[in-house]
């Protein structure tokens, strides 16, 4: 069965997507619905709809996610002032899209707690 999540269809070039970095574990693009000055969202190509579901052989993947999250920041030029990675899990974690990804938060002081 073919996934069709918005993000599976970013994968696959279906939906265009301000795509920022991408490698061999993981794509990194603008969220379209930015919630601070840098939003960056990043998905794993091992498909995994939720970090409810994680298992061993998910650990690779999702450890390279948050190293190319620093990647990104530093593209961005966030990196040294600090910037926020935040993994929604579940409905009850305000998790929308069932496809496993990092929000990259930046450009501005956050503030905590985050909701």
């Amino acid at each position: 069965m073919v996934e069709n999540t918005v993000f599976d269809r970013i994968l696959r070039g279906e939906i265009p997507a301000d795509i920022l970095y991408e490698d061999e574990h993981c794509m990194a693009f603008r969220d379209i619905q930015p919630q601070a000055p840098v939003h960056i969202l990043i998905i794993p190509r091992q498909r995994l709809d939720s970090l409810q579901n994680a298992t061993d052989e998910h650990t690779e993947s999702l450890g390279h996610m948050l190293v190319a999250a620093r990647k990104v920041a530093d593209l961005q030029g966030i990196g040294a002032t600090g910037f926020r990675c935040v993994i929604n899990a579940g409905a009850g974690g305000g998790q929308e899209v069932p496809y496993l990804h990092v929000h990259l938060l930046g450009g501005r002081p956050l503030t905590w707690p985050p909701g």
